[in-house]
């Protein structure tokens, strides 16, 4: 790849930044479709991401990810918002354009379209984890698909504010949660429990009122077999990681950058896969 000055610039924003396989996806894309650009890790400390993003696009840079802690505050802080980001209201996906940072939101397309291409059937209902910004994006894309959400966090209150949000939904106790696992079709994880391997929680015995055709996803993908779908594998539960829901999310940020729309084929999943081993 060779750096100049018509190179197209892209990165990823977050706190910390260095797990994110997001670089190499980005840059394998790049090099595929001969675009000339490229794609950089930004660590970015909470508290300066407004002071990042706008010197970014002063920069020249097209156009950002933003993930964990800022997803929330990159909604506030864009001049223009498209119609997706406004149901999430989050934002993980930042185009510059004349000064001005207009943001999308492609974590909820990215995570059912992933399910989908694992044959998880969306409907029935469905139990979110968490009420961050991807949990946001995951519960509104869920909705619009037919499923009737419920919401978990251990602050209740941001739970209630998320279904609020959202106009419809159901907010659970963080106690009472698994005893309602029996209820539901789908399971997801939204939260950074699990990430890096970290045993946070016991699984094993949070799953036991599952039933027999429960699916259980999680956002997280370093590790891409985190602590809960290893307890859910255990209990006969059908499983996706969240390696798709990263490949799917990232293509239409890359179109919007690169003007290219790639394909989450075999080799992009291989790639991922394999530096993730």
């Amino acid at each position: 790849m060779t750096i100049d000055g018509k190179t197209r610039l892209a990165g990823v924003i977050g706190w910390p930044v260095e797990h994110s396989r997001s670089p190499l996806l980005h840059n394998h894309w790049c090099r595929v479709h001969q675009v000339n650009g490229a794609y950089v890790p930004l660590p970015v400390a909470p508290g300066q991401l407004e002071t990042a993003l706008r010197g970014l696009a002063a920069a020249g840079f097209r156009g950002v990810n933003v993930t964990i802690p800022h997803k929330e505050e990159a909604f506030r802080l864009c001049d223009e918002l498209t119609e997706t980001a406004r149901r999430a209201g989050a934002a993980n996906t930042l185009r510059f354009e004349k000064g001005r940072i207009i943001g999308d939101c492609t974590d909820g397309t990215g995570f059912c379209d992933n399910l989908s291409a694992h044959d998880v059937r969306l409907e029935g209902r469905a139990l979110v984890l968490g009420a961050g910004g991807a949990a946001r994006a995951v519960a509104a894309a869920l909705q619009d698909r037919g499923c009737e959400v419920f919401i978990a966090n251990r602050t209740t209150a941001r739970a209630e504010a998320l279904v609020q949000a959202l106009g419809a939904g159901t907010v659970l106790d963080w106690a009472d949660w698994p005893s309602r696992l029996g209820e539901m079709s789908l399971l997801v994880n939204a939260t950074s429990l699990g990430m890096g391997g970290r045993e946070d929680m016991d699984w094993a015995t949070l799953l036991q009122a599952g039933q027999a055709g429960l699916s259980v996803a999680d956002i997280v993908y370093t590790p891409r077999q985190t602590p809960l779908l290893k307890a859910a594998q255990k209990h006969g539960f059908r499983t996706v990681d969240g390696l798709g829901m990263l490949i799917c999310q990232a293509r239409a940020g890359f179109q919007g950058w690169f003007g290219v729309l790639p394909e989450a084929d075999e080799a992009s999943f291989a790639l991922l896969a394999q530096d993730l081993a």
